[in-house]
């Protein structure tokens, strides 16, 4: 959630923000409404349970039917003040939850992703001295991939990873571990349910993104989309030290998404299924330095793609497409040569104290100051789509698929299909 004392005393600046993110800043106006309400009823809750300590007191040392009645009338009026408080506390919710974090000042201002900004583009794009193929023809073809099986068991949008590509998710697994590891980040394998309450904290079920998730309503628990929405609530409601800062960790799972919003795109193949892998970095950093974390966690995702040496763009991303938590972001995209385009393959985002704020995540300064920390999270590895990539880029005319160098250990060889 955004921070309600910024809304307070920077209304105009909010306003701004979100405006920029295409959402109506009269819903800003909206909630001052309520939210002055509310603190005027809380205020008068505060003074009225006052009053009733100072009764109670005086009922302690001497009874008298006129402090009785006075007790029993403050009773009544608390009791009705606290229920329009509560109905106030809700209806203001109800519209904070509608705002997303607002970006930076300098983020780039648009409407979708068709002006999002390319910083740089890394690598030369992959060419062959023969017609290409795509990644399901070559998958399917050498038993990689079976998207037939997978739509008769679980239906549409789930898939098989047979043989060498199976070794390739575990490869990558292992060399996003071992490369982050080595860099302080801490490998977690974290839940892959998480409590309402908790996901809402983390800005997760805010606007169309509850029809994303799948619910099970027996368990009150929903199916994280991301590592992200579990390795953020690690700290949920904990103080951490500014000298440890900043805090790395680097998590593995499973992730399910409805993909409600993709009617008919990419529906065949694996690269938007209901559910895939993910390696991902999420950090805690102190709000003055969290600039220059984003930067490091995107330094480390062009380690990575380095590594596989997959031709690759950096992208920043503008208002009107960047995501609801986020006050920065910037997607890395992989040259897919099937397709003769760049494709989104991670993403880095810099959420400030958006999702800290939801679960109340603080540091102490070393003057005793505790504020919110600023929490990041950036893709490491979204496997079926870095497969599909090294799939891609490098096929052979023969119909074999080379193994990239850094994880031909991991796969047990150099080139599959041979």
């Amino acid at each position: 959630m955004l921070n309600i004392n910024l809304i307070r005393q920077n209304p105009e600046k909010v306003k701004e923000g979100v405006a920029k993110k295409n959402i109506d800043p009269k819903l800003i106006d909206r909630f001052l409404r309520f939210d002055t309400e509310w603190r005027s009823k809380t205020s008068a809750l505060d003074q009225l349970k006052s009053d009733q300590n100072k009764v109670s007191k005086e009922l302690g040392e001497k009874k008298a039917e006129h402090l009785i009645n006075k007790a029993q009338l403050l009773k009544k009026r608390i009791t009705a003040i606290k229920k329009d408080q509560e109905v106030l506390e809700r209806k203001r919710d109800e519209v904070l939850a509608q705002l997303p974090n607002i970006p930076f000042e300098d983020a780039p201002i648009g409407k979708d992703a068709s002006e999002n900004k390319v910083l740089r583009e890394v690598g030369e794009k992959t060419e062959f001295g023969f017609t290409p193929k795509n990644y399901l023809e070559l998958g399917e073809k050498l038993g990689l991939i079976d998207v037939k099986k997978a739509s008769e068991v679980s239906g549409s949008r789930f898939g098989y990873l047979m043989r060498e590509a199976a070794m390739l998710e575990f490869g990558l697994i292992k060399l996003g571990m071992e490369t982050l590891s080595e860099e302080g980040f801490i490998p977690v394998v974290p839940p892959v349910m998480i409590r309402p309450e908790v996901f809402a904290g983390m800005g997760r079920l805010a606007a169309d993104q509850k029809e994303e998730r799948y619910f099970l309503s027996k368990d009150d628990l929903y199916l994280v989309g991301s590592a992200e929405h579990t390795l953020g609530p690690i700290h949920m409601n904990e103080v951490l030290k500014e000298e440890i800062l900043p805090r790395r960790y680097v998590g593995f799972s499973t992730c399910f998404r409805r993909e409600a919003g993709s009617y008919g795109k990419d529906t065949k193949g694996i690269l938007r299924v209901h559910q895939f892998d993910k390696v991902e970095m999420f950090s805690f950093a102190d709000p003055d330095k969290s600039d220059a974390e984003h930067k490091f966690l995107l330094s480390m995702q062009e380690r990575l793609m380095q590594k596989l040496e997959l031709p690759y763009r950096v992208v920043e991303i503008c208002t009107g497409d960047m995501g609801w938590t986020d006050a920065k972001q910037y997607d890395v995209e992989t040259w897919i040569p099937g397709e003769g385009t760049y494709r989104e393959t991670h993403s880095c985002s810099n959420t400030t104290d958006f999702q800290s704020s939801g679960i109340n995540a603080k540091y102490e300064s070393k003057d005793g100051k505790k504020e919110h920390l600023h929490m990041l999270n950036a893709t490491a590895f979204a496997i079926g789509r870095t497969i599909i990539a090294i799939i891609e880029n490098n096929q052979t005319k023969n119909g074999t698929i080379k193994v990239p160098k850094a994880l031909r250990d991991y796969v047990g060889k150099s080139e599959i299909g041979k």
